[in-house]
């Protein structure tokens, strides 16, 4: 079946939040889509109708396995898209989000997975998130933020968190990308920041806010 791209980004939506809380609210969802809580609730009742979600007035609102399914449907479209656009067009990996969004919505199943096997079958995306397979599998990938990892180890960039367009141009200026090795010099409790070294390069200072969203593979030798 067929669903507008209206629908189809209130799905995606409850699929990403219900990675933090099971049960979504109304207002996290407002907020999460931009609109008002009486316009989220209007269509709730128009997805529970056809069985995408579970949903009680007060209590939250739960994916279906059939939503679940359609959600992952979207966000390999998504993804596969992205990594289209900057591995095969030159986009960079700040532009490609807001094109993605609007390429998600084409249906046609036989095309998306001509281009899951043009682009030969990618894991990842241009921001490392991971690109669910024809069967819905999502790759799981092992990753801690920067943040969290102890002094003098170190590690492969393989995800960020925060992919706004600002968050992923200072990276570019820090030349930070997928695949970068870093090694975590030093952290300062004061105000959470992270001295990082890249290789050939001096030593630079990272906000506590980067240092969260830069997401690492460990080395073994680092664990």
């Amino acid at each position: 079946m067929k669903y507008s791209a209206s629908k189809e980004n209130y799905i995606k939506a409850i699929f990403h939040l219900q990675q933090e809380d099971e049960s979504v609210t109304t207002n996290a969802l407002a907020e999460a889509l931009q609109t008002k809580p009486a316009s989220v609730t209007d269509m709730l009742k128009k997805l529970k109708t056809q069985k995408l979600l579970q949903y009680e007035k007060y209590r939250g609102v739960k994916l279906t396995p059939e939503g679940k399914k359609l959600a992952v449907q979207i966000i390999r479209k998504h993804r596969l898209w992205e990594y289209f656009l900057v591995e095969k067009l030159q986009f960079g990996w700040e532009e490609v989000h807001d094109i993605a969004e609007e390429l998600e919505h084409i249906s046609s199943k036989k095309l998306i997975d001509r281009l899951d096997e043009f682009l030969d079958f990618p894991k990842s995306d241009p921001h490392g998130d991971p690109i669910p397979d024809i069967n819905g599998k999502m790759p799981s990938l092992q990753q801690s933020a920067v943040k969290d990892m102890p002094v003098n180890s170190s590690g492969v960039v393989n995800g960020i968190s925060d992919q706004s367009a600002d968050m992923l141009e200072l990276l570019k200026h820090k030349n930070i990308q997928l695949g970068t090795r870093l090694e975590i010099k030093k952290k300062f409790e004061v105000d959470g920041s992270v001295e990082i070294k890249i290789r050939n390069q001096q030593p630079v200072n990272i906000s506590e806010h980067v240092a969260k969203n830069i997401l690492i593979a460990y080395d073994k030798k680092s664990r």
